[in-house]
């Protein structure tokens, strides 16, 4: 009887014990099975032993040893299964700046880190659709210049007589000049072309004794040139070969993603899965443009099928201020069910640069939910519920991007909150349009360009090199077919105007520049295709386009 008893209570001790320490895992033997000795044993003889006047009971504060003992034979069994089930919850849900039952933020950082967020959390308040707003002011909605400079060759030099000049630096590498006279303001236009960048001057006839010279002019835009001697351009079509090169960057079209998060929703599968649009979102969509049918478009189609419908059947499109966007609705692009990725719709959003993110519900976006290497900004819009007296919808805006990317305008009105459609709609594409060019001036893009502009450089001084010693009737160069340095792409190669097509499109070395490891995949069906909208796109790196893995990136 007292053998029974005791077997009760061990298997009421033992239920007890793992209970805590496997999460309801019981390991017990019932009945008169014998079982072996164990550690957990010895526990629970230690734990049942009884306690008398006479004898001192087996946790007693005088014998520390045995203390110590026992807590660390508790400690052993149940360390790692407790480690196991510890749930820490994610750094910015712990910020003080959350308050229960207070509105959470758009975004939320990283828990690595490495995003600014615009406004910063530290300005979290309660907004409301009647709040006085400063800094709205839609004439103050400039679209920045991804290049200042890039059109002053075709804006000056192109109508005037001018002269070209070119030379190889032994430490700046290729060098192209152009020198422009305007008689009526009696002064000297110039410009330098080299692989980090263009340098634009003007100098006064007054500062020179005499005509100055090609050297003399270049050393006085930038005192690193150490070239004796420039040779003279002589081609004839050297000016469309130079504007070429000038306007590279140049784009008036844009194409940006377009995410879909619902309340609830705080991963990339989640959000990337949505297929169903509300019709809050697709009010919000009217907002962006109109809703057009893929399907024989002849617009900016932004990497779009528009003969086969592989990327869906319809997209968001609109023109602003002479630009053409294109945006990449996730709903839109096609759904796979079998694939948590869908990465028929990462491939479009994973491989741009800017996103617009669109919340229903207090659901916050995290910075970096997003795995890709080229998205570098997030603009979050959540609608915000009015009075029914007032009708409509107000929309609440914060932008995020990765912390290497500059500032960027229009300012963000305090509170962050629109009322009028209008005021949104210029706001959002204004942002949007200067998010990009931005983005460009991060560590990686500007790495990039920088290594684009360089072989085109190279490219454009070696055709203007040789064009030149052509027509001086060079014996030592042989003469190019005249079609040449016009021919297509798939007329075979040769010319400045192909190698400059190839360096847009080239793509083979991309991610080590980045410093990122390329995933190769046994998949050949998985891998990115080529965006042939590369070089009428709005990046000038179109070559960093459509590289990552499919798993991986797009």
């Amino acid at each position: 009887m007292e053998r029974e008893k005791r077997n009760d209570m061990s298997f009421s001790r033992k239920r007890s014990f793992t209970f805590g320490a496997y999460g309801g895992v019981d390991r017990f033997t019932c009945g008169d099975e014998t079982r072996p000795e164990s550690v957990e044993d010895n526990i629970l003889e230690a734990l049942d032993s009884p306690t008398t006047a006479g004898n001192k009971p087996f946790l007693s504060t005088s014998n520390n040893q045995r203390d110590a003992e026992l807590f660390e034979i508790i400690a052993k069994l149940q360390g790692s299964r407790i480690d196991e089930q510890r749930c820490e919850f994610p750094l910015p849900l712990k910020s003080q700046l959350l308050e229960i039952g207070a509105d959470l933020p758009l975004v939320l950082p990283s828990k690595l880190g490495g995003y600014w967020i615009d406004p910063p959390l530290e300005k979290l308040r309660n907004v409301s659709p009647t709040s006085s707003q400063h800094g709205l002011d839609p004439e103050s909605y400039d679209i920045m210049e991804r290049d200042g400079e890039a059109k002053i060759y075709h804006e000056f030099f192109r109508s005037r007589y001018h002269h070209s000049f070119i030379a190889v630096d032994p430490s700046l590498g290729p060098l192209v000049l152009s020198v422009c006279l305007e008689e009526e303001e009696n002064k000297l236009r110039v410009i330098l072309r080299m692989k980090e960048c263009s340098l634009h001057g003007t100098f006064s006839l007054s500062l020179f004794t005499n005509m100055p010279s090609a050297v003399e002019l270049a050393k006085r835009l930038s005192d690193k040139v150490t070239v004796s001697k420039f040779d003279v351009v002589s081609y004839l079509k050297a000016p469309d070969l130079i504007t070429a090169f000038d306007e590279h960057r140049v784009s008036s079209n844009f194409k940006f993603g377009v995410l879909y998060q619902r309340e609830g929703q705080f991963t990339e599968e989640d959000i990337l899965s949505n297929n169903k649009e509300s019709e809050k979102f697709r009010e919000f969509l009217s907002i962006l443009g109109d809703t057009v049918q893929l399907q024989g478009f002849t617009g900016f189609r932004g990497g779009l099928d528009v003969c086969h419908g592989q990327t869906g059947n319809e997209a968001v499109f609109t023109s602003f201020n002479g630009r053409e966007i294109m945006f990449h609705v996730a709903t839109k692009l096609p759904y796979t069910e079998a694939d948590p990725q869908q990465l028929q719709r990462k491939r479009h959003i994973g491989n741009d640069i800017v996103a617009l993110v669109y919340q229903e519900g207090q659901t916050p976006f995290l910075c970096d939910v997003i795995k890709s290497h080229f998205l570098h900004c997030f603009v979050v819009v959540r609608r915000v519920e009015r009075e029914e007296e007032e009708g409509g919808a107000a929309y609440q805006v914060s932008v995020t991007a990765r912390e290497d990317v500059p500032p960027f305008g229009p300012v963000i009105p305090d509170p962050p909150l629109f009322t009028d459609r209008s005021q949104l709609r210029e706001f959002l594409l204004t942002k949007l349009i200067n998010a990009e060019i931005a983005c460009y001036k991060a560590e990686q893009f500007s790495r990039l360009e920088l290594r684009t502009r360089s072989s085109l450089l190279e490219s454009l001084h070696n055709e203007l090199f040789s064009r030149s010693r052509c027509m001086m009737g060079d014996p030592s160069v042989a003469a190019a077919p005249p079609s040449e340095s016009t021919r297509g792409p798939s007329e075979g190669s040769g010319g400045f105007i192909e190698n400059f097509k190839r360096a847009i499109r080239v793509r083979s070395h991309s991610f080590e520049t980045l410093g990122v490891p390329r995933k190769s995949t046994g998949n050949s069906s998985q891998k990115p295709k080529v965006d042939k909208d590369a070089e009428s796109d709005s990046s000038g790196t179109a070559e960093l386009k459509d590289q990552a893995s499919p798993q991986e990136e797009t």
